[in-house]
């Protein structure tokens, strides 16, 4: 169950790492220049409230939390962090194929 959990979320965010790639591939052609949005940027244009929640919890936590991990993952372009991220959770969840020597 776990598994099948980690692959459809892995797809969906694949799926969304495609739909983010081809959103900047069409605004770079109508640009006739490089746009790349943001991990950030998206994150605030969908949830802004959420993001500046997770940013006062960071600063409390830890200010060079906030400061040098999470401001260089959400300085990633957008399409980037989401085909990482489903590529390791389709990863994740696998299914291991059975090696034929394998006893038991």
């Amino acid at each position: 169950m776990i598994r099948f959990f980690l692959r459809f979320t892995g797809f969906w965010l694949l799926a969304a790492g495609f739909v983010a790639l081809i959103v900047d591939g069409t605004r770079s052609i109508a640009a006739s220049s490089l746009l790349l949005m943001s991990a950030g940027d998206a994150w605030y244009a969908l949830a802004p409230g959420s993001l500046a929640a997770l940013e006062s919890w960071a600063r409390a936590k830890s200010p060079a939390l906030w400061e040098n991990v999470l401001t260089s993952v959400l300085s990633a372009p957008a399409f980037l962090l989401l085909l990482v991220l489903g590529i390791v959770l389709m990863t994740l969840g696998r299914v291991r194929e059975r090696s034929r020597f394998e006893v038991g």
